[in-house]
């Protein structure tokens, strides 16, 4: 039975992997890491874990199988560091870091230990989105041309992050952007999984609400792809309602969700026609425990490493692009 052990806690979604965790009737959270001692031991004692302010002590138990990490943003890089090396499997919540050079610094560790790591990205995984996934790419809607996706909520409207806990979601310096940082980053990820390479971006990313002043709360941005494909996408936390629809936009049709249908393809005067659901993929704390089992192939990790990066570039190049109002060359990473 996998035992895991978390570095950090600071991240709004650690209770919900905690509790996944501890449901499972083949894992268990024997070990807690913060510098925050307070919330650590809180959540050490709720869950039956042993806490330690000693970081070295979590990284070192023998009885540990894999990594949560749950620090902030920023912070990715330090606690990557002091878990790679020993060659167990990590889940590090998303974004995987918020720089390029942290980026390329972790996957040099990666490769040279072998270490299995994986980010909190979970969109691409579900059922219905690997049968969009294969749909894209058996060519049925012609020549790709254009896309768009949100991905979006009202977390600053809502006063989400007000907390002590959970204010370093808008201290740039520990969040490293607001919520194009924090939302963003998700559609970046499945955008980049389905249509591939981006290679520039021009973005738009400020405050509206003035509710989180010290970060963004609204970004969108434009994407060209490297196979011609040019997207919109858009992170928000002031968004009130209304949907988070991908869309995907060839020669011959067009893919997009119908309420109570899942996604559909459509051609011009004709009738919507449903595609086919995939099979679905371990995620998050069920992807953990897959890669300590061993259950995932190298191919799979190895393309789902190199969507995260890409992820960390794409979201680089959209903050340089706010910066100097142009268009921005992604890093080729």
């Amino acid at each position: 039975m996998p035992n895991i052990a978390f570095l950090s806690t600071a991240h709004t979604h650690t209770k919900g992997f905690l509790k996944a965790v501890s449901e499972r009737d083949d894992s268990d959270v024997v070990a807690i890491w913060d510098d925050m001692e307070s919330r650590g031991q809180n959540f050490a004692n709720e869950y039956s874990a042993d806490f330690s302010a000693d970081l070295d002590a979590v990284i070192n138990r023998d009885d540990v199988d894999g990594f949560i990490i749950c620090v902030e943003n920023t912070r990715h890089l330090p606690l990557l560091e002091a878990a790679i090396p020993t060659k167990k499997p990590i889940f590090c919540e998303k974004p995987f870091t918020t720089t390029v050079d942290d980026a390329l610094k972790a996957v040099s560790l990666i490769k040279e230990h072998c270490t299995t790591v994986h980010m909190g990205y979970f969109q691409p995984f579900s059922a219905e989105m690997q049968g969009v996934i294969k749909h894209v790419n058996s060519g049925a809607l012609g020549n790709l041309t254009h896309a768009r996706y949100r991905n979006a909520h009202h977390a600053a409207y809502g006063h989400w992050f007000d907390s002590e806990e959970l204010a370093w979601f808008h201290n740039p310096e520990l969040a490293g952007g607001g919520a194009f940082m924090d939302m963003g980053t998700h559609a970046v990820h499945l955008m980049r999984t389905i249509l591939g390479p981006v290679t520039e971006v021009l973005a738009t990313i400020s405050n509206v609400a003035g509710i989180y002043p010290d970060v963004d709360d609204n970004g969108v941005a434009l994407f060209r792809f490297a196979n011609g494909v040019v997207a919109t996408v858009e992170g928000s936390w002031v968004q009130t309602g209304g949907q988070r629809a991908l869309e995907v936009v060839g020669s011959e049709a067009t893919l997009f969700p119908i309420e109570g249908r899942g996604f559909v393809t459509q051609k011009p005067r004709e009738a919507p026609e449903d595609i086919s659901t995939g099979t679905e993929r371990p995620t998050r704390v069920d992807r953990l425990v897959a890669a300590i089992n061993r259950e995932l192939t190298q191919e799979e990790l190895d393309a789902d490493l190199a969507c995260a990066v890409d992820a960390v570039a794409i979201m680089e190049a959209c903050y340089k692009s706010n910066e100097s109002k142009q268009w921005e060359s992604v890093a080729q990473v």
